[in-house]
């Protein structure tokens, strides 16, 4: 991909780097891949449409803004960080994205975020949009942190006006007006995505626990019943950490293990039957999964009760 900058990297000492970087991006600190002292990269501006805008190169380890960094310095911006070249792991609260020439991110100033460069020479560009503009027309659906992709075709018409702006100031203003208007089609987009991810994930977390005492219950009938790809499904699981799979498992096991303690008015199943009604079909299996889950055997727990 053709690159929107072309930024030089010079040998620099790491705190003039650094005081660059709050210079113009506020209150960030910059930790360095070797200890030299010394890092290479530039940092400068350049105003782009209606937004001041910093195009930095480092080889550093990471660069980092904290809570304490943030109170110090609240910030007025979004950072819309264009990876130019090289490579960027991002992180801000629960969003995480690897960033490779192309990527965008848009950065909420204040909340704490870490950009891992591993030492890799990287470029990127940086629009600070500012922050009362975007929470007037936008809302909380720009804040915390959020990946632009590359996939949507919105990715492509936000990255063609950024080019745009790059080549023709005298139509700046207008182009600028464009740009928000796309980046809040693509926020509008994310927000409904996000509502039907949450909506298929509720009634796939229903539908296990309706059918985990059926053992011909899996993910792939689960995603059959949704009318999803088993893929698709996968991914909408990993906010919770684990696979449908492994959800299903975990639940009944924990129907399980409510069968084998029985209640005080109810004397505890046999081991065997419970393992079969609450979904098992192979024995050893359960005995093992069961253990892993509870530190004790199925027959254990029975007694115990």
């Amino acid at each position: 991909m053709q690159s929107l900058m072309t930024p030089g990297h010079k040998s620099v000492p790491v705190e003039i780097l650094e005081a660059e970087i709050r210079r113009v991006c506020g209150s960030f600190d910059l930790e360095p891949m070797r200890r030299t002292g010394v890092v290479n990269g530039d940092v400068t501006t350049r105003r782009i449409g209606p937004f001041d805008t910093a195009i930095v190169a480092l080889d550093a380890s990471e660069v980092a803004r904290n809570s304490r960094s943030i109170k110090q310095d609240p910030g007025e911006y979004f950072f819309l960080l264009m990876q130019d070249a090289g490579q960027c792991r991002v992180e801000q609260g629960d969003q995480v994205a690897e960033l490779s020439p192309g990527d965008m991110f848009l950065v909420d100033s204040v909340k704490p975020s870490t950009f891992l460069y591993r030492g890799e020479r990287s470029n990127q560009v940086s629009l600070h949009i500012p922050r009362e503009e975007m929470l007037h027309r936008f809302g909380n659906a720009c804040t915390g942190g959020l990946s632009i992709s590359r996939d949507d075709p919105l990715w492509i018409a936000m990255r063609a006006v950024i080019a745009k702006m790059l080549l023709e100031e005298g139509a700046q203003a207008q182009l600028g007006e464009a740009f928000l208007c796309l980046m809040g089609a693509y926020l509008h987009s994310a927000r409904v995505n996000g509502a039907a991810a949450e909506t298929l994930l509720s009634r796939a977390l229903a539908m296990i626990d309706r059918h985990r005492a059926d053992p011909t219950f899996g993910p792939r009938e689960l995603a059959t019943r949704l009318n999803v790809s088993e893929r698709m499904l996968q991914r909408h699981f990993r906010p919770l950490g684990e696979t449908p799979g492994h959800r299903l498992l975990s639940r009944r096991l924990e129907l399980a293990h409510a069968r084998l303690s029985g209640r005080k008015d109810q004397p505890a199943e046999g081991v065997t039957a419970v393992a079969f009604d609450c979904g098992f079909n192979d024995l050893s299996y359960f005995y093992r999964e069961f253990r892993k889950k509870y530190g004790a055997t199925p027959g254990s727990v029975a007694r115990c009760h």
